[in-house]
């Protein structure tokens, strides 16, 4: 069961050659993967047309962008602060920017091609607030199926190591009266950059998705001295000097090793020229 999926973000180009050598299965853990690992199954081979990640909206879902960017201008410790908090989930603090900035649903994009083997070009991200569509799969007939269900993680995790059983458990039964309405919406790719720069690295291949990863990590873990302005563009700086290293064949753990050092070595230098300009 894959319960981190910055490994396979990061290491994709090796473990996706052993996966395959050594036949083996890897299933999801993460709720959204979860949700497209179990509407694929009876979906013969060939059969999936696109996949559609859902996603929350995170802390600066209610914002429009004009307002977010006005806030992170005029307030930049306020929107520190409601970054760190998530509408509905309870989880950890990296997860919970990452889910702000909506990288984490950047990061789960290149974890869906790792995954399920669909081009970039038919994955889909769809603002859902209610989190009660967990993900979608449509078919070559154009069928849409999707795995619905309250916000609670206990169900992936269970079915990550209990597939291909049902098991029964003492879960609360989702009431779609009590639901009443769910309402879906396209991102704003300007109002969150960060996913636009999710699926460049994942379309870059090679370890190009290993220095987004360990960018990112980097910069979240710099949040509170950068702000949200210049998050994005601390991994984008990354990456754009990343182009000149990048390697897409005969790439080893080594590789990947090296580039997720470099990445993050790179956004502490450039972080602290940010900061050094602040203060001159």
């Amino acid at each position: 069961a894959l319960a981190n999926k910055e490994t396979l973000i990061s290491g994709g180009p090796v473990i996706n050659p052993l996966v395959k050598e050594y036949g083996i299965n890897m299933l999801p853990a993460d709720s959204e993967h979860s949700a497209i690992f179990q509407c694929l199954q009876g979906v013969p081979p060939g059969g999936l047309r696109r996949v559609i990640l859902t996603a929350s909206g995170g802390a600066f879902r209610d914002l429009t962008k004009e307002e977010l960017f006005h806030m992170c201008r005029d307030d930049p410790r306020a929107v520190q602060a409601k970054a760190t908090t998530h509408p509905n989930w309870d989880m950890g603090a990296k997860i919970t920017l990452d889910s702000a900035t909506m990288m984490n649903k950047g990061l789960e994009v290149i974890e869906a091609h790792y995954l399920f083997g669909a081009s970039y070009d038919d994955i889909d991200v769809v603002i859902h607030p209610q989190s009660i569509v967990h993900s979608m799969v449509e078919t070559q007939d154009t069928s849409c199926l999707a795995q619905l269900g309250w916000a609670d993680m206990r169900l992936p995790l269970v079915y990550s190591v209990s597939w291909p059983h049902r098991l029964k458990m003492p879960y609360q039964p989702l009431d779609l009266a009590k639901v009443s309405q769910m309402t879906f919406a396209k991102p704003d790719f300007e109002k969150y950059p960060c996913i636009a720069l999710a699926y460049e690295a994942g379309r870059a291949g090679g370890t190009m998705t290993a220095v987004l990863n360990a960018a990112n990590e980097a910069a979240n873990e710099l949040f509170d001295k950068i702000g949200d302005w210049d998050y994005p563009q601390l991994i984008e700086q990354t990456m754009e000097k990343h182009k000149e290293d990048l390697k897409t064949t005969d790439i080893t753990l080594d590789d990947i090793l090296e580039c997720d050092a470099w990445a993050r070595q790179q956004v502490t230098d450039q972080s602290q020229s940010l900061l050094n300009k602040q203060y001159v």
